[in-house]
């Protein structure tokens, strides 16, 4: 009996995963990104909006401890078995693929601490030129990166008001784009 409720528990936390992972994706893909903010539609621009929104997810559970840790653990597992599985739809060998992880694993990881860094000051400015070293470094002025930066701070205080509970339940909302040509 008590196997079938841990495994119940797992089957569940899976479900949770799942569930936030999607709606990170989900809110990664949203077309005014490529089409208006102009993030490169390809697929490390691709790469780059879902880190937006993992460090987003991450960022609100910074400290967590218990189940949001272990939900939090699991869905960056996710998402490195997702960018896993990009490189091989690509046609990146066995033998190249870990390699690109690493790269790919570093890269994100300083977008974490660059943006972190930035969100907690409540820095437009530095985060905006952070967004633009990483998603559109052969571009010395990117304008829109000020919208995205306005962006990533709307969706940073809505996550931060999300109850963690809910947030284990599976239940995640990033700031809406419609309204970001009203906010400097």
């Amino acid at each position: 009996m008590f196997q079938w409720l841990a495994g119940a528990r797992r089957r569940n936390r899976r479900s949770v995963v799942d569930a936030l992972y999607a709606q990170i994706v989900a809110a990664a893909r949203r077309p005014r990104f490529y089409s208006e903010w102009q993030t490169p539609d390809t697929p490390l621009g691709r790469f780059e909006m879902l880190s937006v929104h993992m460090f987003l997810f991450l960022h609100r559970l910074r400290g967590a401890e218990g189940a949001a840790h272990a939900v939090a653990q699991d869905v960056t597992d996710q998402f490195f078995h997702d960018v896993d599985h990009s490189l091989r739809e690509l046609g990146i060998g066995d033998l190249g693929v870990p390699k690109r992880i690493k790269k790919l694993a570093r890269m994100f990881y300083g977008r974490l601490s660059a943006y972190g860094e930035a969100v907690d000051r409540g820095d437009v400015a530095a985060l905006a030129e952070a967004l633009r070293r990483n998603i559109r470094p052969e571009a010395t002025e990117w304008s829109e990166a000020t919208d995205l930066a306005n962006y990533i701070l709307r969706a940073h205080e809505a996550l931060k008001g999300l109850d963690e509970e809910r947030l284990l339940t599976g239940e995640l909302s990033f700031a809406p784009v419609e309204d970001d040509h009203d906010t400097n």
